[in-house]
Parts: structure tokens; sequence; C-alpha cells
């Protein structure tokens, strides 16, 4: 399990990342990650960065049916 300060340096070495890489890096359930990241936030110490789904067609990719945003990307990212 890794710590608030643990997902605080991973952001500052690695600049910005989504929640997903994060879990995986430090082998801790994205639920948990989720939690920190909020917290941080919150804290003031990290910023979300919503990514616009530019590459996808409106209710044509497989993954957003019915032109739901399950493509657009989360990253975070230090203030």
């Amino acid at each position: 399990m890794a710590s608030l300060i643990e997902v605080r340096d991973m952001l500052a070495l690695q600049g910005r990342m989504e929640a997903s890489q994060l879990s995986a890096a430090l082998h801790t359930p994205r639920a948990m990650i989720d939690a920190m990241l909020g917290r941080l936030e919150a804290m003031g110490k990290a910023v979300r960065i919503q990514e616009e789904a530019t590459g996808c067609l409106t209710g044509s990719c497989k993954q957003c049916p019915d032109g739901k945003n399950a493509c657009s990307r989360v990253w975070w990212a230090l203030r």
C-alpha cells in the first residue's frame, strides 16, 4: 500500500499520470488511489486535468455507446 506522500512523489517525478497508472506503479488498489488524489486535490496540492476526447466520434466508438464520454481521459498533476 502506498502512502499519500508516495502518490505525491510519483506525480512529482512523472509530471502527470492517470489514476490507473498510479495504481499499477504503486501496487495500490484504484479506489485507494482515487481517495488519495481527491485528498491531494482538496489540500490544493494536485490538480485534475480533463482531456477532451477529440479522436472519438460521438456514438461510433465501441467504448462510448450513445455518445457517452467514456473515452475522455483524466490526468493528475501537482500544482
